[in-house]
């Protein structure tokens, strides 16, 4: 095809369209690129899912899809409403202003894509409350300035754009050397491979170039900036840093205070986002605001969600607010790049080879991440909506590290089924009868992976026995019970004796059933959060605690399972 020397509003939905495919593509090896995962996933996924959300805008368009306005307006609000993450919200930002470079033009030309660019990296940094160097930020305005002296020197449109990218694919090449934590690591910035991949999408459009392929895992640290900005993947390492201006933490113990990513989209007047970032600023930090004419999409790392989400209570209205706990997610990723790698169990395996291993029944990202962390080798997926077949079971047995396996069922209903098991395997299985996850949690405090299984299934038996457990849920239909009539809809208190309590809301029916459940002996109050919990119900029911058994000290757990909002376990 020809090389054009403008793009129409055709092309820039082309555009976007290839970019949503090309993130599509490059994801994984730019989420490697990670020091941890975030809400939806890691920076290529969260990419992807902006860019996506642009997709979906632009698709329905119908015949206002050929006018510049229009198809602005959809990659605008389209990535502002569907922003994830840090990335994805920045990048929103990056469209958002080279988005109000073209709509009112019937077509852009060669300087109109540099004043874009110029505009995009200006708008992504005046996003971020205190940019960094070596991020997407630093890629994107080495990019804007080298079209920028492209079309003043009288450069066509494909020069513009070629000059733009080589300028990007050097300046992520660099983004180590900028950025410590990066260095460390031997890995680019994933933002600005992302950003790269942007260009691609407009050279594809403006050329017929393709896509360029990704790059899979290799175990060489990155040397050299290969065809995706330097894309190269390391299973035994990864990083990312954020653009707020500290680089995110590649271990647990780096996490420091800044625990939790809180998101939402917020309807505010923009005389009102001054003060909110004011705010925001003392409770966090790695602070993005994007947004304008009344909506806003806000990211902050903070250790105190209730003061992020009422700083936007106070500004306008949260909504669609998304909260993640950033130290579980830098576990999870720490297993991950260990399995990658084939790390033997003696060097750099969380467990050394037991002489009894645990197998466990869970459902919940959350949970199976906890029941990881306290030395569970095999994991099966099942709980209350789901329960596993003997031969799932098996499967785990057999494929747990030791000639000796403890099981954990978790719920009554798996309980028989992995009672099975022991006759058909070569192993000595024994069955540690827990009715539910807290009681799972209790047992495997008492493990001992050094020990004989009958020894272990002993001492967690009794553990698990002596946990008073609980649990919150919604009535799927109109019932009778001890605490009495149950409407659907309703939320029910459950122990072991049956239903406890049953109130019309989430927090009054867990705030009833610790009333139900804590006597004087209790000293430890565990909270682990689920699907259909909320940041707002967490902070009514730890106020709760704190008001009525201010002796009482509270962990709070995001297991993420499903069916139960909250599980309780009180020691």
């Amino acid at each position: 095809m020809d090389a054009l020397d403008r793009l129409a509003a055709g092309d820039l939905m082309a555009a976007m369209l290839a970019y949503r495919d090309g993130l599509r593509a490059h994801q994984e090896v730019i989420n490697r690129l990670n020091v941890y995962p975030v809400p939806d996933g890691d920076t290529g996924t969260n990419m992807a899912l902006t860019l996506e959300a642009v997709a979906t805008e632009l698709e329905s368009l119908g015949e206002s899809g050929h006018e510049m306005t229009s198809v602005c307006k959809a990659v605008a609000h389209g990535s502002l409403m569907g922003a994830r993450g840090n990335s994805g919200v920045i990048l929103s930002q990056i469209l958002r202003g080279a988005s109000d470079v073209f709509r009112d033009l019937e077509s852009a030309t060669a300087s109109d894509v540099a004043t874009a660019l110029v505009d995009a990296a200006t708008a992504a940094e005046g996003a971020v409350m205190r940019p960094v160097q070596g991020t997407i930020l630093t890629v994107a305005t080495d990019a804007a300035s080298a079209a920028r002296a492209k079309a003043d020197a009288g450069g066509e449109l494909v020069d513009v754009l070629d000059a733009a990218r080589v300028a990007a694919t050097e300046s992520v090449a660099r983004t180590p050397e900028l950025l410590p934590v990066l260095k460390q690591a031997g890995v680019v910035d994933a933002g600005g491979v992302g950003f790269v991949l942007l260009l691609d999408a407009f050279l594809q459009v403006a050329t017929g170039r393709p896509m360029p392929e990704p790059e899979y895992a290799t175990s060489e640290p990155l040397r050299t900036a290969p065809s995706v900005a330097g894309a190269t993947a390391r299973p035994e390492g990864t990083a990312r840093a954020h653009a707020s201006g500290a680089g995110e933490p590649q271990s647990a113990e780096d996490v420091g205070d800044l625990r939790y990513e809180v998101m939402y989209l917020l309807e505010a007047p923009d005389a009102s986002i001054p003060a909110f970032k004011d705010v925001w600023a003392g409770v966090g930090d790695s602070i993005v605001v994007v947004g304008g004419e009344g909506m806003w999409n806000c990211h902050i790392h903070t250790d105190d969600i209730g003061a992020a989400v009422e700083a936007g209570i106070d500004a306008g209205r949260p909504r669609n607010i998304r909260v993640t706990d950033l130290m579980d997610q830098v576990e999870e990723e720490r297993w991950v790049r260990d399995a990658a790698a084939g790390a033997p169990p003696d060097e750099e395996s969380p467990w050394p080879v037991p002489a009894t291993a645990v197998v466990a029944v869970a459902t919940g990202t959350g949970i199976r991440r906890i029941f990881r962390s306290l030395g569970v080798h095999q994991m099966v997926a099942g709980g209350q909506s789901m329960n596993p077949s003997t031969a799932q079971i098996l499967e785990a047995v057999e494929a747990a590290p030791a000639n000796d396996v403890v099981v954990l069922p978790n719920n009554g209903n798996i309980v028989p089924v992995a009672e099975q098991v022991d006759a058909l395997t070569d192993k000595r299985v024994r069955v540690v009868k827990t009715f539910g996850v807290a009681e799972g949690f209790a047992a495997l405090l008492e493990y001992d992976p050094e020990a004989g299984v009958d020894n272990n299934a002993s001492v967690m038996s009794s553990a698990a026995q002596r946990v008073i457990a609980g649990e919150v849920t919604r009535a799927v239909r109109a019932s009778n019970s001890p605490a009495g009539p149950v409407a659907e809809g309703e939320w029910m208190g459950l122990s072991k004796r049956g239903v406890e309590v049953v109130q019309p809301t989430l927090a009054e029916a867990t705030t009833a059933l610790l009333e139900k459940l804590l006597t004087d002996e209790h000293e430890i109050v565990t909270l682990i959060e689920g699907e259909g919990s909320s940041p707002a119900d967490t902070r009514r029911i730890t106020e709760w605690l704190s008001e009525h058994r201010p002796d009482i000290d509270v962990e709070i757990h995001h297991g993420e399972q499903p069916l139960y909002p909250y599980l309780l376990s009180i020691d």
